[in-house]
């Protein structure tokens, strides 16, 4: 009897289950301190109207804190800081001058599309971009301090708290407290798990989580090759940092290679990495890597960079085989301020926030800085679907509110509300994280204390806050998402393109046999794991977006098997004395080709998808496969 497929998950379903990310304790601790202490010094001064703005800076740098290294995350919380000061005194002059429903609108359109330019720029700028709109909305409608523009700096003070927090303390010279080594650890231990998986069914999701944890040791490096110190030894710790991350990048293309082959390794060769990671936690040490007499060329690339990476992890130096410098790579190349999307996205967020002065220059609303507010947190670019993201802020509300009402029930003593306010941003870290409806429900009591601590709300005032929001949402579905001519394929194809050019470099790179090849397969793999978030997201909307999402699931398995095959290419050239086939070669270029002009011209590929259940022969080209499964689903059905 065949066997059944298995029905697929209903996009709802998608939508509402939660990720499980780790908890980050540390950062959950840092957010409860660097709000309690500031509303508490408020209280015990009886200045409680300057600590509610010192705890809004501590919350807005809370959303922007992670686990880095001091310079980047002083940058990180630093420019989204001073944007959201920068969106505050804008806001509370708005309301100093008494600005009339007409000037606030204009005042809040134009520094809307600031906002949206900004956004577009990157994850940093996005992060400024949203908050310089959220703290403009919240001055031009919050009850000022005495003196007016303490606002700001209060925030600014409340910020620089919480970078104080995380400075490292007493354990700095431990190799563990360097967030480096711990992202370098964890990097080893997925490419652990992913070798115990090879030739099973969870073998690419293992290889989606390594490249994701790569993806983080990455943002965490210097770029352009440069060593942390110009005076780092190479038995220096901090010297050895590089080297052994080039030497993970190696074991990375080996391990995919040999993924694409469906040729599993002994469980003492994939233990390896684990106890690599245990030995970089230490500070380093000997890792002894088994005789196993790889009997493939992919299986040789293995041995050779396990054990290119004991010898870094030793402190020896060691040559991996990479070039000594890496390209910039497209995913940090984003676009400036003045160009084509950024301009798009600004007039966007733009209208969105006109519409909503305009409502609410015409209807009584109690407290009309919180629809744009919400507009703003909505159109975040960065966060996934904007439908998604509407509802989700729309339910969280509602749930936020109903946990508001329940606590106020207990008490409203300043006290316990400090409490409660801590708590909420002590959650924010891991929310955020797992699900934007559940950051909505700690955000929205989070806020609502807040204003009750200010004197600036009551319980009776809390449900029209879901009428706010739900006003907003659908302001933002509406002129934000069903009118604006940003359609989902948008989103979708333009990563597929960027991911087939760089698996086309990546493929130039190995059969032309170029310097830089490792490199340029961590440029492709990014770029895949982008086309794959953007197809993921996709999925968990309804149709049309779904139905396109899933359309092109296909061509997004079948590019991250390319890159695979590639691996498993390289190292029969490099091991198994294969001579690139011109043939071969042009046959897959010919395929991306295809490829990224289907993406381009909004033509999902509808052959069958290759599905391979046995492991690759050695003895044939790996090339030649990749190029068979390419056309198959090429062809038209």
């Amino acid at each position: 009897m065949p066997e059944r497929k298995p029905k697929p998950t209903p996009w709802w379903a998608r939508a509402v289950r939660p990720a499980r990310p780790p908890v980050p304790v540390r950062l959950m601790v840092r957010a409860a301190v660097g709000m309690a202490v500031p509303l508490t010094v408020g209280l015990l001064f009886h200045r409680l109207d300057l600590g509610v703005f010192a705890g809004l800076g501590a919350m807005h740098a809370t959303m922007n804190d992670r686990v880095e290294p001091v310079g980047l995350r002083t940058a990180r919380i630093g420019s989204a800081v001073a944007a959201s000061a920068l969106g505050m005194l804008v806001g509370t002059m708005l309301q100093h001058v008494h600005a009339g429903p007409a000037v606030l609108g204009v005042g809040l359109t134009l520094t809307a599309f600031v906002s949206g330019a900004l956004s577009a720029t990157g994850p940093r700028g996005s992060a400024a971009g949203m908050l310089l709109l959220v703290s403009a909305a919240l001055g031009s409608g919050m009850p000022l301090p005495a003196p007016w523009w303490a606002a700001a700096p209060m925030m600014l003070a409340g910020a620089g708290f919480v970078v104080l927090l995380g400075l490292p303390g007493g354990g700095r010279g431990r190799p563990e407290a360097d967030p480096r080594n711990r992202a370098l650890a964890a990097v080893f231990e997925a490419l652990g798990r992913t070798l115990a998986e090879l030739g099973t069914a969870r073998g690419a999701a293992s290889r989606r989580v390594l490249t994701a944890r790569l993806n983080q040791l990455q943002d965490l490096l210097p770029q352009h090759g440069r060593t942390d110190r110009p005076t780092d030894r190479p038995t220096d710790r901090r010297g050895r940092l590089r080297p052994m991350y080039e030497a993970t990048l190696a074991a990375t293309e080996a391990a995919t290679g040999l993924l694409w082959a469906r040729r599993p390794v002994p469980p003492e060769v994939a233990e390896v990495p684990g106890l690599l990671a245990r030995a970089v936690r230490r500070g380093g040490g000997e890792v002894t890597v088994p005789d196993w007499q790889p009997d493939t060329p992919a299986r040789q690339a293995l041995d050779v960079a396990l054990r290119a990476a004991a010898d870094t992890v030793a402190g020896r130096p060691t040559p991996v085989g990479t070039a000594p410098a890496p390209p910039p790579d497209p995913w940090r190349l984003r676009g400036r301020l003045l160009s084509g999307p950024s301009l798009r996205y600004g007039l966007r967020v733009a209208l969105c926030i006109a519409v909503g002065s305009a409502v609410t220059a015409n209807y009584p609303l109690s407290k009309s800085y919180w629809v744009p507010m919400t507009i703003a947190f909505v159109l975040k670019p960065d966060l996934g679907s904007v439908f998604l993201r509407a509802v989700s802020r729309a339910v969280g509300t509602v749930l936020g509110v109903v946990v508001t009402a329940a606590l106020l029930s207990l008490t409203t003593e300043e006290w316990p509300l400090t409490a409660v306010a801590a708590g909420c941003v002590a959650l924010l870290p891991y929310v955020t994280a797992a699900h934007y409806g559940l950051n909505t429900v700690a955000m929205t009591p989070m806020a609502l204390v807040l204003l009750q601590l200010g004197g600036q709300s009551s319980a009776a005032e809390f449900w029209p806050r879901v009428l706010d929001t739900v006003l907003a949402s659908a302001i933002v579905l509406l002129f934000g998402y069903l009118l604006w001519p940003e359609r989902p394929r948008h989103r979708i194809e333009p990563r597929l393109v960027t991911a087939a050019t760089a698996l086309r470099a990546y493929l130039d790179a190995v059969t032309d046999h170029r310097t830089g090849e490792v490199w340029l397969r961590r440029t492709a793999y990014r770029s895949l794991a982008d086309a794959r978030h953007e197809v993921q997201l996709g999925l968990s909307e309804p149709p049309p977006t779904g139905r396109l999402a899933e359309q092109w699931l296909p061509a997004t398995a079948a590019l991250e098997r390319l890159g695979g095959a590639v691996a498993a290419f390289a190292a029969q050239i490099r091991y198994g004395g294969r001579v690139p086939d011109p043939v071969e070669a042009d046959r897959v270029r010919r395929a991306l080709d295809e490829l990224t002009a289907a993406a381009r011209e909004h033509r999902p590929p509808t052959g069958a998808e290759a599905r391979p259940s046995t492991p690759h022969d050695p003895a044939l080209s790996a090339l030649g496969r990749a190029a068979d499964e390419l056309e198959l689903l090429l062809r038209k059905g």
